[in-house]
């Protein structure tokens, strides 16, 4: 081959790849989030804002040394993800795979043959004084030895030149890109999850406290209720109304003691721990965490680069739309150099010499005419393949603005619903106060006294609880703003 249509060929083998080169699509977003323009009425917990910040470690914003121990730990150990960062392995491995193709393939080979028959060659073969010649000189009369030892080194090269190997090498790495993304994904699923976990089992203890102190004032006031009754005040009713009271009150402390031991094994799972590790770690109640007083939601369009989901979901459309690339360079025909060295001979002591050396060089084509359509097929299936995960990367951006706007709206409404509930307790407090002040004076029943305590309760237990929806709430909003890697 002349040297010039060397250089032409090298040039196609290096440049030309047939298939659609790959361009990001670009995706139309609102220019900001309607769940942030929900006002709280009187002065809000937090106010969500149009900036941006990082989000890689936002729980350090709660300001709990408990939770930033957990999520740090958690991120070293889960399991989850653990096996997400052995996917990643697994993908660069496919990457030294898929670039393997296109590289010279090498191979050693060795050959030893002893032949040992007690019938001569010659004889057996039917031949004459030259067959006899042919034999090997250690053959006889009455047999035949032959020794044969063969060393080699063999070489084939399938010449790239369409560029099928170059977008199997591109697929393979843009598939590892999305499954480093997963890994993020898995790192903003797991910091939400311990931190919703971890924020209804401080709820659930403080929850667990109101009921307890509601038990043992209601107790207080059955004490005083029964001196009354001695006294001839009051009759048996108002003991057993009290004592109705404060048994319900004392049912409902194992479910919120059950609630807390469930935390806590949840929370150990996540960490790789046995369900019961985390108990006395956790079993000495804390407050739950104060919400920060702007959450910095940023834009729409931050989503794009900020959820992992999504930039997963935009790196399998990278590796489809290289598929399809492998898929078209099936039409063309392949190119192949074969190339072998070798030392042949019938002694081993004498094997490597110039005597015994033989080589060969052969070079291939190989362009399919006719496979049933199955070529064209295996292109429309990898083209429909690259729309499926275009229509996946288009809702996985739907998706997060939905998911941020959803948190959006349940954060700012349980806002409403918590200002409101703090002037219940208020005013239950005030009301229970007053009830039983005018009953110890005589001015009202028991019946009064009843009711107010027991609005009293459910007000602090619903506060208790919104409490808890709340920051929840928070730790949802940041997952879907895709917080929680970096």
């Amino acid at each position: 081959m002349k040297r010039p249509a060397v250089l032409l060929l090298f040039a196609c083998a290096t440049a030309c790849s047939v298939g659609p080169d790959y361009h990001k699509p670009e995706m139309l977003t609102a220019e900001g989030y309607e769940g942030a323009k929900i006002g709280a009425r009187g002065a809000p917990i937090s106010v969500p804002v149009a900036t941006q910040a990082d989000l890689s470690q936002w729980w350090t914003m709660l300001a709990d040394p408990e939770l930033q121990s957990l999520i740090d730990r958690a991120l070293k150990s889960n399991l989850d993800l653990l096996t997400a960062a052995s996917r990643v392995r697994e993908a660069r491995q496919q990457e030294v795979i898929a670039g393997a193709k296109g590289l010279p393939q090498l191979s050693a080979s060795g050959t030893g043959v002893k032949f040992n028959s007690n019938t001569s060659l010659a004889s057996s073969l039917g031949g004459g004084a030259s067959a006899a010649a042919a034999a090997s000189s250690s053959a006889t009369s009455s047999g035949t030895n032959i020794n044969l030892y063969s060393v080699g080194f063999d070489a084939t090269w399938e010449i790239d030149v369409f560029g099928g190997v170059r977008r199997g090498v591109e697929a393979a790495k843009a598939s590892t890109e999305a499954a480093e993304w997963q890994v993020h994904d898995g790192q903003v699923t797991l910091t939400a999850e311990i931190a919703a976990d971890y924020l209804i089992l401080r709820a659930t203890q403080a929850r667990l406290a109101i009921l307890r102190a509601e038990a043992k004032s209601q107790a207080d006031t059955l004490g005083l209720i029964n001196a009354r009754r001695t006294a001839g005040f009051v009759t048996e009713l108002d003991v057993n109304q009290q004592q109705t009271l404060l048994a319900s009150s004392n049912a409902q402390i194992p479910g919120q003691v059950a609630q807390i031991r469930l935390m806590q094994h949840a929370l150990a799972v996540l960490l790789a721990e046995q369900p019961e590790a985390m108990a006395q770690e956790l079993d000495v109640a804390a407050p739950l965490p104060a919400a920060p007083p702007q959450l910095p939601v940023g834009l729409p369009s931050d989503l794009l680069r900020r959820r992992p989901d999504v930039r997963a979901a935009e790196r399998q459309l990278a590796a489809a739309t290289a598929q399809e690339g492998v898929a078209i360079a099936e039409l063309y025909p392949k190119f192949d150099l074969i190339g072998a060295l070798s030392f042949t001979g019938s002694m081993l002591g004498t094997l490597i010499s110039p005597a015994n050396f033989g080589q060969v060089g052969i070079g291939s084509i190989m362009w399919p005419i006719f496979k049933g359509g199955q070529i064209r097929a295996n292109i429309r299936a990898k083209e429909e393949e690259e729309k499926q995960a275009y229509y996946a990367y288009q809702k996985a951006v739907l998706v997060a603005v939905k998911d941020v706007e959803d948190a959006l709206v349940r954060y700012t409404t349980e806002q409403q619903r918590l200002l409101s509930l703090q002037q219940a307790v208020a005013f239950g407090q005030s009301s229970a106060t007053i009830a039983l002040q005018q009953y110890n004076a005589g001015l009202v029943t028991y019946v009064n006294v009843l009711s107010a305590q027991t609005s009293l309760f459910t007000a602090q237990d619903q506060l208790a609880q919104s409490r808890q929806t709340l920051m929840t709430d928070l730790a949802s909003l940041y997952k879907a703003l895709g917080g929680g890697w970096s």
